[in-house]
């Protein structure tokens, strides 16, 4: 396969152990020390920046969380009708006008249909944190 002290590949290694090449990269990667997301950072004139400050879009990401969270909460609490609209109309990008033929009505009725339930669910959402 190779000779003495000379260099053993990755193909090689995976061709003798019968494993995948992948696999074998892994491996040899699960050796490597592991470091901190919050570890400080010198290097490359980063003054100090954590990893995770490095990737963070400055937004408040566990604000974000849990309003989704409360969002799908409270869509679980509509009825089914309701559900569908606010699924189709903001999880798969529907009009309103193309929602209403999925579901038989007019466009108009789908309008103030959906205003109340984004009414009602925007009060309950400043209720609970309020409250919460």
């Amino acid at each position: 396969m190779c000779k003495k002290g000379e260099e053993i590949n990755i193909s090689q290694i995976a061709k003798i152990l019968k494993v995948s090449k992948e696999e074998v990269a892994m491996a040899l990667e699960s050796e490597r020390p592991l470091e901190s997301i919050d570890e400080e950072n010198y290097e490359n004139d980063s003054n100090g920046e954590t990893k995770i400050s490095k990737i963070s879009n400055g937004k408040d990401e566990t604000s974000m969380l849990i309003d989704k969270i409360c969002i799908n909460n409270l869509i679980k609490e509509l009825d089914v009708r309701e559900q569908q609209i606010i699924l189709l109309r903001y999880y798969r990008g529907k009009t309103q006008t193309e929602v209403a033929k999925i579901l038989g009505v007019t466009q108009v009725q789908i309008s103030r249909i959906e205003k109340k339930i984004l009414l009602n669910m925007k009060e309950k959402m400043e209720y609970d944190k309020e409250v919460g």
